[in-house]
């Protein structure tokens, strides 16, 4: 059975992909000055109107930030400013007047190396997986990939979270003492993509977060947004 070909991938999203590349591997420090919209179309081979929008898209993802009259440069800061309180996905729909649902794609236990590192739990220990997709009228706006410590939370597999999301369990069963958190502007992997029914090149905002509860570290959780579906808000 022949395969159908893939699609070439357009020259903007390769642009942006050498651009990001150049920022996460430290080439391209913060704050740095990037190659002129002209260097580039000599480097690719392309138009300055393809160029102009692979900028234009990062600029606006907070990647790069265009200043009139002085060039490009890598943003100083990647994350974006206060988030007040940890909302459930519940309440953000409804109080936007929409329909919550969820779709459960895994809910386990596990010995993730990682998992039990990030909870500060012993190598010998273990924790709990959980990742869902939650649709607001039944249009996907967030993937989450979270780890529980069992030791605070030991019914959490046992939840129905097509009912109740995990914020809301977990505030219950333990109120969350401190939170830090950071957000990006990324590229979903194949998995994100295809769960948050997004176009490829599309980029995702990406909440990571980790929380703790009587002196111990609760939970923490990826949220991958698409950036076209979601933003944050906050005030102070």
């Amino acid at each position: 059975m022949s395969q159908t070909p893939s699609k070439p991938v357009p020259a903007y999203v390769q642009i942006k992909d050498y651009v990001r590349n150049q920022i996460e591997s430290g080439i391209w420090t913060s704050g740095s000055l990037i190659p002129s919209e002209h260097e580039l179309v000599k480097q690719f081979g392309v138009s300055r109107m393809t160029v102009h929008r692979a900028l234009r898209e990062l600029t606006v993802d907070q990647v790069l930030n265009r200043v009139q009259g002085a060039g490009t440069f890598v943003t100083s800061h990647k994350y974006q400013s206060t988030l007040i309180a940890i909302k459930s996905i519940s309440d953000e729909i409804a109080g936007r007047g929409g329909r919550h649902r969820c779709e459960i794609l895994i809910l386990e236990t596990t010995v993730e190396p990682r998992a039990l590192q990030v909870l500060g739990l012993p190598a010998d220990d273990h924790a709990y997986h959980s990742r869902l997709v939650h649709f607001e009228n039944d249009v996907p706006i967030q993937l989450e990939d979270r780890f529980v410590n069992p030791h605070l939370y030991p019914h959490y597999l046992e939840q129905d979270f097509h009912t109740i999301t995990p914020n809301v369990y977990m505030t219950r069963e333990a109120p969350l003492q401190r939170a830090e958190y950071v957000i990006t502007a990324r590229m979903p992997d194949a998995t994100a993509r295809h769960r948050l029914h997004m176009d490829i090149g599309e980029p995702c905002l990406v909440l990571q977060r980790k929380t703790w509860a009587h002196a111990q570290v609760a939970t923490e959780v990826t949220l991958w947004h698409p950036a076209s579906r979601y933003r944050f808000e906050g005030s102070m």
